[in-house]
């Protein structure tokens, strides 16, 4: 088994998410982990060399300084590519956020899944709170109604749409996913031989979404493996999503890569009509929060940012343009 990091400007949390593997990688003969530094511009690389030869490291731990800022999918691919030279092979790669430390048997678990069921694939830990809470890491691919659904967010509605909402209840047993949670997925490497590489135009978000739709179309199965259990800090690298409390505007590149992924999964009627499904919803519930005085938990400006970078119209709120702060999933 090899692991991926994508640092950005978070060595300290890097540090505690290879100490968390440090545990375990005796379990598992050939254990590599490589951390690409997406040209974080500080001390990040000087300050990861220096603890793997502190620690003792270097037999399973590897810094590989990038040329520039590519992000999410482009900083996992040169480590995929690495993987798929080696010998030998591995079997599989563990895609790891800098934001994330694993409990004790998390790797155990997904490698005992992977070799009782050799028709699974894509494998998702569970994410959690440090105090143990679970968070969605196990989704529908999005659709126009799912669109719909999830942002209105009307009781009977919803209960209406069910089989379409992207983010269904949380399953407390291992089964079948759409998708899954890019903080923690292993992908067996015949995966990779077969669709290929991550599509690298998806700066940040729904690059696993869009990958795991090419693997389902090439005839591989993903699944949520809650036995691997992974602490996930929601937002401590992007900044985008924050678990307890209201997150930033969304920055541009959010709505740049959810255009991308229906463009060109589903056309450009369809994702014309998907966002006609998304400004519609918004702008209601916005009616709605006026009108019940309901706390809102989107972030601020939502509708106004996605008529701007989406529909290309509209002023906004203070989304930025800039590439966010760290090429990594939230």
């Amino acid at each position: 088994m090899w692991v991926a990091i994508v640092n950005y400007r978070s060595a300290k949390l890097v540090e505690d998410c290879l100490r968390s593997l440090a545990l375990e990688r005796a379990q598992f003969p050939g254990f590599q982990v490589v951390v690409a530094d997406n040209a974080s511009g500080d001390s990040s690389v000087a300050v990861l060399r220096e603890l793997v030869e502190r620690e003792h490291w270097s037999t399973w731990v590897r810094i590989l300084a990038l040329e520039k800022n590519g992000g999410f999918a482009y900083g996992n691919n040169r480590i995929i590519e690495l993987a798929m030279a080696a010998s030998p092979r591995p079997d599989a790669v563990l895609l790891l956020n800098p934001d994330t430390y694993i409990r004790p048997g998390a790797l155990v678990e997904l490698d005992r899944f992977l070799r009782e069921h050799p028709k699974a694939h894509l494998l998702g830990s569970r994410l959690e709170d440090p105090d143990g809470t679970p968070q969605h890491s196990v989704f529908r691919f999005h659709t126009i109604l799912g669109e719909f659904e999830g942002n209105l967010r009307f009781g009977p509605l919803s209960r209406l749409l069910a089989a379409w909402r992207v983010a269904p209840p949380i399953p407390t047993q291992a089964c079948p996913a759409e998708w899954l949670s890019g903080a923690a997925l292993l992908v067996r490497t015949e995966v990779f031989e077969r669709v290929g590489l991550m599509d690298e135009s998806y700066f940040l978000y729904f690059e696993e979404t869009d990958y795991c739709l090419q693997a389902a179309r090439a005839g591989f199965r993903a699944w949520y493996v809650p036995a691997s259990r992974v602490v996930h800090l929601v937002g401590g690298t992007s900044g985008v999503t924050l678990r307890h409390e209201r997150p930033k505007s969304r920055p541009r590149y959010w709505f740049e890569s959810r255009r991308r992924y229906f463009v060109k999964n589903h056309g450009r009627i369809y994702a014309a009509l998907a966002d006609c499904s998304f400004a519609i919803s918004q702008a209601l519930w916005a009616v709605r929060v006026r009108l019940e005085r309901r706390h809102d938990p989107d972030p601020p400006g939502l509708l106004r940012d996605f008529l701007r970078f989406t529909l290309g119209f509209g002023s906004a709120s203070g989304a930025t343009h800039a590439k966010p702060r760290a090429p990594t999933q939230a």
